[in-house]
């Protein structure tokens, strides 16, 4: 977490550096400043910097440093458990087409909407009971 915090204040530094260049090159060649970039590259630099302070503040907070800010960690130091994943379900897959047929029935026409919609929440219902029938029913 302390590389990504320094990261994120380097990029702040960057921004800030960035943004008097342009504003000077602009003022050289065009004799004004163009605003729509400058204020662009302003607030990259000031959404580095809330984040930058957020992870000084979390990790100042946390009581410990994490396993991958020490040297000598292993891998299994780290947090174990990142979720819950299914390799042989076919059901986010079908999600994602009905999620793809109901955009395209927004963007093309209507009439794709009727179809798309119970094709996807058929799939998001499949999804989440996928785990209460057959072979893994509890």
């Amino acid at each position: 977490m302390k590389t990504t915090i320094n990261l994120f204040w380097v990029l702040t530094g960057f921004f800030a550096l960035l943004t008097v260049v342009y504003v000077v090159w602009a003022i050289i060649d065009t004799g004004q400043v163009e605003w729509v970039g400058a204020i662009a590259i302003g607030l990259s630099m000031i959404l580095s910097a809330f984040i930058a302070a957020y992870l000084q503040l979390v990790f100042r907070n946390q009581g410990g440093e994490l396993a991958e800010d020490r040297l000598d960690a292993d891998i299994d130091d780290g947090e174990a458990e990142q979720g819950f994943f299914s390799p042989w379900s076919w059901w986010p897959v079908a999600l994602a087409g009905g999620a793809a047929l109901v955009f395209l029935g927004l963007s093309i026409s209507f009439w794709i909407v009727a179809y798309a919609v119970p094709l996807a929440l058929l799939a998001l219902v499949g999804w989440v009971y996928e785990y209460y029938r057959g072979n893994f029913g509890r």
